[in-house]
């Protein structure tokens, strides 16, 4: 996907449906239709949380609505051997909440349903030709016989439109299979991996997840830059307690938008970024924040309540009798099945037969990765700017280096939380390029 700024690009969401929330009432609160901008999700939206289906759903009719304003990637989660692991996630599993709310059967096409969705989404996006945006990382580079480079980006673009990855399917080459899987797996290296394990000569070593997952070092990351002409790259796929983190030289930016369910502590924030042209703006959930709007939720199932409660639920109006003739029987799956039957064909001249599921071992294995690397790349604490270069950015008016950060503490008069506004000091000229907020 190739987009224009003004973006919000936000990181993983794991099924918080609360941090969801908290960017829909403070960035987009009229809607996002009525909200400039695009908006640019990184991956991973089920999995950990306990609202995968809620996210998930909610996600797919923003697309819907707005083709062309909301963009969803791909990360390691919308692959079936993660997302289908109920022995490692238990009901923190997106099939263990599919299965759980609609039943085995019906629960299971639910699951595979979505993730053939899953097999079509993009891996990367680039923003105003200048600002590279996937979930995990870089790929490896092809060197031709002849010394030249492919372009990554065409690399990434012959990866096949419908793509299993994890498991992969029989059409899918061990060569793009790896393209994918390094741009929804990798990690940049940390300072001990650039010492001790990274190639000097390729930038690139083993990811501390394992599992046949690369980490990408300070001269993959020059090396992509340069070759495209790109000035940063944004990604996802690492926790961070503050939200965003920085690395590589202030070349590198991790995006996290869950606080939750990643050990990162009580104060653990979910932030985004909003590139708005030559300026980076950071928007942060603290702990301390609490949504103003009570979110009520409409449907719920009552499969599993007694007769009892749901008599009081209807005295309550919770739950309603269907209309007469109107039936949910989902045991029998009838409405689903014509579902499918009038949607066989339309896939795009794809024919769902002829993908089958290979045997071939996949480029990573998730079952022997973990799920953040050991002592990772990012920074801890404060955010620290001072080595992100803004001139670099391409095909943009000069700017001036950031500098310092100072945090000034503003009082939330509509919802008496407390607001911190980080505003960045710059050099001589004083300009404002960005600000740092938190909720």
């Amino acid at each position: 996907a190739f987009l224009q700024s003004p973006v919000y690009v936000f990181g993983d969401i794991h099924g918080n449906l609360e941090d969801l929330h908290f960017f829909s009432d403070n960035i987009w609160r009229l809607g996002m239709s009525l909200t400039a901008g695009n908006f640019l999700f990184l991956g991973d939206y089920v999995d950990r949380g306990m609202s995968c289906l809620e996210c998930i759903a909610y996600l797919f009719s923003m697309k819907l609505l707005m083709p062309h304003k909301v963009f969803l990637l791909r990360g390691n989660h919308e692959t079936r051997d993660v997302n289908g692991w109920e022995e490692h996630y238990g009901m923190r599993s997106f099939l263990w909440q599919c299965r759980d709310r609609f039943g085995d059967t019906l629960g299971y096409k639910v699951w595979d349903q979505i993730n053939s969705a899953f097999d079509r989404m993009p891996l990367a996006a680039v923003i105003d030709q200048d600002i590279f945006c996937v979930h995990g990382g870089i790929p490896r580079p092809l060197e031709l016989e002849d010394g030249s480079v492919v372009s990554r980006i065409q690399e990434i673009l012959n990866v096949p439109r419908v793509a299993g990855i994890n498991p992969p399917y029989e059409h899918e080459n061990e060569h793009y299979q790896q393209v994918a899987s390094d741009c929804i797996w990798s990690d940049p290296a940390s300072e001990e991996q650039e010492q001790t394990s990274v190639d000097p000569e390729s930038g690139y070593g083993e990811s501390l997840r394992g599992g046949g997952a690369i980490c990408f070092g300070h001269k993959a990351v020059k090396d992509f830059l340069e070759q495209h002409n790109f000035s940063y790259i944004m990604r996802a796929h690492e926790a961070h307690a503050d939200g965003v983190a920085v690395s590589k030289g202030g070349k590198v930016f991790t995006i996290f938008s869950t606080s939750k369910d990643h050990n990162q502590g009580s104060e653990a924030m979910a932030g985004c970024i909003l590139v708005d042209f030559e300026n980076l703006q950071v928007i942060n959930r603290s702990h301390a924040y609490r949504n103003v709007y009570v979110h009520r939720r409409d449907s719920v199932s009552i499969a599993k309540l007694t007769e009892s409660e749901i008599e009081e639920r209807m005295r309550l109006g919770l739950v309603t009798e269907n209309p007469e003739g109107d039936t949910d029987d989902f045991e029998d799956s009838e409405e689903w099945e014509d579902m499918e039957d009038e949607s066989e064909g339309e896939m795009d001249d794809f024919d769902e037969e002829h993908y089958e599921f290979s045997t071939r071992r996949s480029s990573v294995i998730p079952g022997d990765t973990l799920s953040s690397p050991p002592n990772s790349s990012q920074q801890d604490g404060h955010f620290d700017f001072t080595h992100v270069d803004s001139n670099s950015r391409s095909k943009k008016r000069v700017c001036p280096r950031f500098s310092t950060i100072t945090t000034i503490a503003e009082d939330n008069e509509e919802s008496g939380d407390d607001v911190k506004e980080n505003n960045m000091d710059f050099d001589d000229e004083k300009k404002e390029m960005g600000t740092f907020k938190t909720y």
